[in-house]
Parts: C-alpha cells; structure tokens; sequence
C-alpha cells in the first residue's frame, strides 16, 4: 500500500502538487499506547493510515476519556492538522490502540496544496464533514441513549473489528471509550451477565449471546 491509495482524487493532482506532498511526506512505526498527537502539541500534521488502528479522543478537565472515532487502514486524520483547517478549537488527542504503520504529511504542505487544488480541498471537507457527523452521532448517544444500550453498542463494534467473540478488554479501557466512570461499565457488565448476554473474566468480556445484544442494542 502507498500513501496515494489513503486519497482517491491523488490522479486529479498535478505533479508538481504531487512532488509537494510526497516531499515532506514522513512514515513512521508506531506502537500500541503511544500517543501521536495531543492537543496541546500544537499542529501535527495530516495523518493517513497505512495499517493497524488509531483512536481519537478528548479529555475533560477531569481527565476523563471519551472516544470521538477510530482511523483503521486507509484513513485520514484531519484534527491532528487542525492548524489547516480554520475553525476547530478543541483538543483532540490520537492515539495507537495496536501496532501501527502511518504517513505524517506536514501541515504547511497540505495548507499549499489544499489551497491549489479544488479537488484535494473538496476531498478533505468530506472527510470533515464525515468526522463531524460522527462526532453528534456521538452526543446524541450521550444524551439520550442508556448506558446498557451503549455499552451492548460498543461491545459488538469490538467484536467486529477483532473478528472475535472473546474480547480482551478491561472495564477501564471501555469506560474511557465511552466517557463514563468504570464503576458504571462493571455494573453494566454484571446486568448483561445476568442476562445471559457475555461472560465475564478477569481481563476479558465474552459476547454470549449476540443477537440478544443486538435485540437490546435496538430496543
């Protein structure tokens, strides 16, 4: 995979505009845990996806996490550069939640580009628009949507992108998902073990039953 396949309009550039991109273009290997970009580290740059899995999420100023949206294979993160884009003035930090391969291409080089080229600035206001669209998908699941409901949600979003039904995950780690406190996911978790739905073991959740999590899910 090369970093033109992370933008279908790449042909639709000039190759100069190309060359510009390409010039300043940085790959790098990141591991599971490590942090890309944080907000208060200023502007990283735009970050496209070669392989692995990103998390972009905020932080209160109590410190507690919500996830905002994930970046898998061929995905472009726009806040990282929000220095490009005119306008966003929360912090959003970029994390990797496995092992992960990505380009980094400066902001200063995309700003010149975006500001040449119509379809590259079309393409990245898609993207933006996308994100943002996600982003009051999720206030609207904080806001009226109950938290058996989210944490069934976000388990059978797990078990896709794993592949698997055992999922190795702590109450921790999707408490910070799902911006709420770990004490709410483990009683959320107990009430879904009642029922039949996962099994629980230390370090593991288990979907029992999937469609009965769906049914709940759709309730």
């Amino acid at each position: 995979m090369e970093f033109c396949d992370c933008l279908p309009m790449w042909s639709a550039l000039s190759g100069a505009q190309q060359g510009r991109l390409l010039g300043g273009l940085v790959r790098r290997q990141v591991k599971k845990g490590a942090v890309i970009h944080s907000g208060s580290t200023g502007c990283t740059g735009l970050l496209a996806v070669e392989h692995g899995q990103l998390r972009a999420y905020i932080l209160s100023a109590e410190g507690r996490e919500i996830t905002l949206y994930r970046l898998f294979s061929r995905d472009v993160c726009l806040f990282s550069a929000a220095c490009v884009m005119r306008g966003i003035q929360f912090d959003v930090t970029v994390s990797a939640e496995k092992d992960t391969g990505l380009w980094v291409v400066p902001a200063e080089a995309c700003r010149q580009v975006m500001e040449q080229s119509a379809p590259l600035a079309n393409h990245i206001n898609e993207i933006m628009a996308a994100r943002f669209s996600e982003v009051v998908w999720l206030i609207e699941q904080v806001l009226w949507k109950r938290m058996d409901k989210r944490v069934a949600s976000f388990l059978l979003e797990e078990a896709a992108i794993e592949g698997q039904a055992l999922l190795c995950i702590t109450h921790e780690t999707i408490a910070n998902h799902l911006g709420t406190h770990r004490e709410v996911v483990t009683r959320m978790l107990r009430y879904l073990q009642g029922e039949g739905l996962v099994r629980l073991a230390r370090g593991t959740v288990e979907l029992a039953d999937e469609a009965g999590l769906r049914a709940l899910q759709q309730t």
